[in-house]
């Protein structure tokens, strides 16, 4: 199959999920509301010492943005599963792995995107000095892709079983770790007044790495769901 029918498909795809996901708004506003709501009630549990808050907003803000990440994670093939369109997918004339990038990307534009727009008032709420209100956005523009590569790995895993939400958790939250570390680390390092090139530097090598075999292991963790 030549590069322009496959370029084809996958436009194809992309547009129905983004069209399916958009008749279903409660699936892309609830992540959302859980990050506001985790970080509007924060200080109210540990104060609002600027101070408290300022050192903390960084690890809040990542841990509410991993946690929502998980929010109906176990519904991104779900419902293809159930109505045979993850079969299809299989069928399709095209890589599977490329397909599945494009699940992933529909999935960060509705998911991951708004989280790093939505950064700069979470940084405003929790009283994170300015200066690394940038630092923290590049961080989520680089991190949130590879939340929704790995939340897409999980889900594929997890499709064939009913009830598959808790073990999806158990699977992503160590994957979770190494980047929660490294943003955490990038901003810390700005506000200290050091240099965050090397932590920004570790996130987009893994970045790349999670998004070049994500795919793969997706594909791969279909193949076997519709088998």
């Amino acid at each position: 199959m030549n590069n322009a029918s496959t370029w084809q498909l996958l436009s194809a795809i992309m547009r129905r999920d983004l069209a399916v996901a958009l008749r279903r708004r409660s699936d892309i506003i609830n992540p959302l509301l859980f990050v506001v709501i985790v970080v509007t009630l924060f200080p109210l549990a540990v104060g609002p010492g600027p101070d408290i808050l300022g050192r903390i907003a960084t690890g809040v803000i990542w841990v509410a943005a991993l946690l929502s990440a998980l929010l109906g994670s176990e519904r991104l093939f779900r419902d293809d599963f159930l109505d045979g369109n993850l079969e299809q997918l299989v069928l399709l004339p095209a890589p599977l792995p490329v397909l599945a990038l494009g699940k992933i990307s529909v999935h960060w534009l509705l998911s991951g995107l708004p989280l790093v727009i939505l950064a700069p008032l979470c940084a405003l709420l929790l009283k994170l000095p300015i200066d690394a209100w940038g630092i923290l956005m590049l961080t989520l523009l680089i991190g949130t892709p590879m939340l929704s590569a790995m939340t897409a790995v999980g889900a594929a895993l997890t499709v064939s079983l009913g009830r598959g939400g808790a073990l999806l958790s158990l699977l992503l939250l160590p994957l979770f770790i190494p980047l929660l570390i490294f943003a955490a680390a990038a901003v810390e390092s700005t506000l200290v007044g050091t240099s965050a090139y090397g932590h920004v530097l570790l996130l987009a090598g893994l970045m790349l790495l999670t998004l070049t075999l994500a795919p793969l292991a997706v594909a791969a963790a279909i193949r076997v769901s519709v088998n």
